[in-house]
């Protein structure tokens, strides 16, 4: 609301019409409200990053044990065929 009042005090101090600069208020006004993120709009995003990063260290996760195993145990026979 300051900066609305201070950009229409502005306007009017070098002699732009009031419909104008009324004008000027309500198109920012309009921008602002449907291009620029909320607080809301942040934390939420921020808890669907937070959801999304712990599914991925879980597959993550899984898929380092799987090459984990598959790789001790092309070593176990790779030992036995040495033998």
């Amino acid at each position: 609301m300051k900066t609305e009042l201070a950009l229409y005090q502005a306007l009017i101090s070098i002699n732009v019409p009031e419909q104008k600069a009324n004008a000027v208020i309500e198109a920012l006004e309009t921008d602002m409200l449907s291009r620029l993120a909320t607080k809301a709009d942040l934390t939420a995003l921020a808890a669907e990053f937070k959801s999304e990063i712990s599914q991925l260290e879980v597959k993550l996760t899984i898929r380092m044990g799987v090459m984990l195993s598959a790789a001790v145990g092309v070593m176990i026979a790779a030992m036995k065929l040495m033998h």
